[in-house]
């Protein structure tokens, strides 16, 4: 603030007034720092979080170069409409295209611990959830003892085992981006290391479909050749 000293003449004599101005920049400086502290906050809440996501590659891949997968340890997400998740278990074969109950539906509630897509998932890969879970107590107990590096290696084993969960995620048109990202999440949580995001086949649209009607669709149109 500025502020203004008057000084008045000497002997009662009317002499001109002088002014000694100081201008106090401190509420000026405070109120920087404030600002500046706000913008690096906010700037901090408005970054963009990046998911890393491995895609699968155009390239055709030869039957060595394929992961080895057990079907029984094996399920396929079609992600719906109006927050659906239609699934199946294993591979689907000519017989399955007459059975509408092929596949099942769900959700992404958790509402309880035995509804939804995060309970099906934990209940299929157990085995890897449990190792997990004893890995990260070691790692709390160990502290500073077991390197990152430690970490990460063990765990992508107990994830990248044969007998672990393999999930395929794809993607119907009726569904929207957060539905992913809501898939995605479940993978993290349940411990699941091996996922895809692939297009639906035609087989899938004829299944999912064919549930819709219950049966009807089916009756009405013919099933696709699997491959």
């Amino acid at each position: 603030m500025a502020q203004i000293q008057q000084k008045g003449g000497k002997g009662g004599r009317s002499e001109p007034k002088k002014y000694d101005t100081r201008v106090d920049f401190t509420p000026m400086v405070d109120m920087m720092l404030l600002l500046l502290t706000f913008f690096m906050f906010v700037t901090t809440l408005s970054k963009p979080q990046i998911m890393d996501i491995a895609m699968p590659s155009d390239a055709e891949v030869s039957e060595d170069m394929a992961p080895k997968v057990r079907e029984s340890r094996a399920i396929t997400l079609l992600l719906g409409e109006e927050d659906k998740v239609y699934y199946y278990l294993g591979k689907i074969d000519e017989s399955s295209y007459s059975d509408y109950t092929t596949i099942k539906e769900t959700t992404y509630s958790t509402r309880t611990s035995n509804e939804g897509l995060r309970a099906i998932l934990l209940e299929r890969n157990m085995e890897a959830v449990n190792k997990m879970r004893d890995l990260k107590l070691e790692r709390l107990e160990r502290g500073d003892q077991m390197p990152v590096e430690e970490f990460n290696e063990r765990s992508n084993e107990i994830k990248g085992d044969i007998d672990a969960l393999t999930v395929v995620i794809k993607p119907l048109q009726a569904s929207n981006y957060r539905n992913l990202v809501d898939a995605l999440d479940e993978m993290q949580i349940c411990s699941v290391g091996k996922y895809a995001i692939v297009d639906p086949t035609e087989g899938d649209l004829f299944l999912v479909e064919n549930y819709r009607t219950r049966g009807a669709f089916g009756e009405a149109n013919l099933a696709p050749q699997t491959p």
